[in-house]
């Protein structure tokens, strides 16, 4: 069977018989043609071997991007996770090609998890400029655009959200009574989302800014509009996301690369050190496996900090060993 019409036939299955996202089909797609554009689309399946492999990773290792960067190595190995995804798809078909165990993923360091103290989020929650009143309007959408910006921030660290979460939400996602409402999360999995008072308040405020019936919860506000789509064209981008929580970090003076996923780190590392159980956190945070869940335990352990205050010499009264001598 040629390459090309194998990945065709695989992408097709992942999406109507796996079930998997459009987002999933789509990542799946790119790493699987840019296989296909090395190793030549008219290659047979039952050509693929491990010295082909191997040449695949040198390339994706010597691979740059636009702006002239090296592919990571978190991100050579998404490609050859679909490869492989694709390979036992050949097996369950009974297609002749090279096991999926031949090709191993490249070792990579754990990334690093940076997040923000409450003071830091508080910080940037305050360089958003937005009006007490959320009807106030200068002609240019400026208290729309700021109650948008704070509710958004507001949001993601409140709940714990992914961004793509996030700009997939429609207002009759949002049950704000309540407090709370269901996403579905990787895997096509759902899981519930509780929002804290001041979430609650900013988002209903970002709402009554709000003068048109559009279903994306969060929008732009330039450019011509209409009714097209229930206003869907008008649904901010991932990018969109992280382009604001970016400005309002340096706006407010915050060395840390700040993204939208800090935010989630740092809803995270509060609950835990707050005594928020593990398997409670893996739950809000929709975690399949508590090992991913588990990164942010050392970093909010509170036991740590007592048995350095306690047994380390320089947390010690020197004046009182000084007069004891």
């Amino acid at each position: 069977m040629p390459l090309d019409q194998a990945i065709a036939d695989f992408l097709e299955y992942i999406e109507v018989e796996k079930g998997r996202s459009l987002k999933t089909v789509e990542n799946y797609s790119h790493y699987l043609n840019r296989f296909a554009e090395f190793a030549g689309e008219e290659l047979q399946v039952s050509d693929i071997t491990t010295d082909l492999i191997s040449k695949w990773r040198q390339n994706l290792n010597r691979l740059k991007s636009t702006d002239g960067r090296s592919v990571n190595k978190t991100t050579q190995n998404y490609h050859l996770i679909a490869l492989r995804s694709f390979l036992k798809y050949l097996s369950r078909r009974n297609i002749d090609s090279l096991a999926a165990d031949q090709v191993e993923l490249a070792a990579s360091a754990r990334p690093e998890v940076s997040w923000l103290t409450k003071a830091e989020v508080e910080r940037i929650l305050e360089a958003v400029p937005r009006s007490e009143d959320a009807h106030q309007s200068d002609g240019n959408h400026s208290s729309e655009i700021g109650w948008r910006d704070y509710a958004i921030i507001e949001l993601l660290y409140s709940s714990g959200l992914r961004v793509s979460e996030l700009v997939g939400l429609n207002r009759r996602n949002i049950d704000l009574e309540r407090g709370e409402f269901v996403v579905r999360g990787k895997g096509n999995k759902d899981r519930p989302v509780f929002l804290t008072k001041t979430a609650t308040t900013a988002l209903q405020k970002y709402l009554d800014s709000r003068t048109d019936n559009y279903q994306p919860l969060f929008i732009h506000v330039s450019g011509a509009r209409t009714e097209l789509n229930e206003g869907d064209y008008t649904r901010l981008t991932t990018r969109s996301i992280q382009r604001l929580v970016e400005r309002y970090a340096r706006l407010a003076g915050i060395s840390k690369h700040v993204t939208p996923h800090t935010l989630r780190h740092s809803f995270a590392t509060d609950l835990l050190a707050n005594g928020a159980d593990l398997r409670s956190v893996q739950g809000l945070l929709g975690h399949s496996n508590i090992a991913t869940t588990q990164i942010y335990t050392h970093l909010t352990d509170p036991q740590l900090k007592q048995v350095h205050e306690q047994f380390h010499s320089g947390n010690q009264d020197r004046e009182s060993s000084t007069d004891a001598a």
